[in-house]
């Protein structure tokens, strides 16, 4: 089995909110800006909107992964998609009819992606894998950064990682929440390949180091990673 494209997705959330294009040249080595909307409704934060989004993506060196913490995600997703990210990512905790908004995404132009909170299961969610490009399992409550890293969201990400193996297709499996050089082996053993650093990039003086090394110690887990069963 060849090994899987690892990804890093440094979070703006940890970032310098008042000089944004700087933090953003900061992570150019990156292969995503992931970028945290949050409304204070879906989540008890509130960062920032479509308008902030489509200014970032006329100056990120890197394209944009808009995590949509919101509620109402049918209505506003695609906007986000028209605003210039070139992923978006909503919950399906707060989705009223998840393949329309998905196929909604795609069709602006933009990866679609679930994410899932940590008391939510994958299982009743599988099908969605055919309507989607990416999984996004949430490896602390979603709302701030800095939280620990869970844990036990690892055999969630197995189960999401062997979905796919059975279906087929190219869908990432992504984590976002306390991942550091201490926890990505972790996750990349779990069988995810995107990963969302925030502290843990833009808390390193040298943020572009920081970025190397977190896909070096990913690419040294890869290969112990168990082959799939059965």
């Amino acid at each position: 089995m060849p090994d899987r494209t690892l990804q890093i997705s440094p979070s703006i959330l940890s970032a310098d909110f008042a000089n944004l294009e700087r933090e953003l040249a900061r992570i150019g080595s990156a292969d995503w800006a992931h970028v945290d909307v949050m409304d204070n409704h879906f989540v008890p934060n509130l960062t920032l909107g479509l308008p902030v989004v489509e200014a970032l993506a006329r100056v990120s060196p890197v394209p944009l992964d808009c995590h949509l913490m919101i509620e109402d995600p049918d209505r506003w997703a695609p906007g986000y998609a028209e605003a210039g990210a070139r992923s978006v990512t909503f919950h399906v905790e707060a989705v009223a009819d998840a393949v329309a908004t998905a196929r909604a995404i795609r069709s602006a132009g933009a990866r679609a992606a679930i994410a899932l909170r940590p008391g939510t299961a994958f299982e009743p969610y599988e099908e969605l894998l055919d309507e989607v490009d990416m999984v996004l399992v949430m490896t602390v409550e979603p709302g701030f950064g800095g939280q620990s890293f869970m844990d036990d969201q690892m055999p969630k990400v197995r189960a999401v990682r062997e979905a796919v193996r059975r279906r087929g297709g190219e869908i990432w499996v992504q984590v976002d929440g306390g991942v550091s050089a201490d926890t990505i082996g972790r996750c990349v053993e779990a069988g995810a390949d995107v990963f969302v650093a925030g502290s843990a990039v833009y808390g390193a003086a040298d943020a572009a180091g920081q970025i190397a090394r977190l896909r070096g110690l990913a690419g040294r887990h890869q290969h112990r990673v168990p082959p799939p069963r059965g």
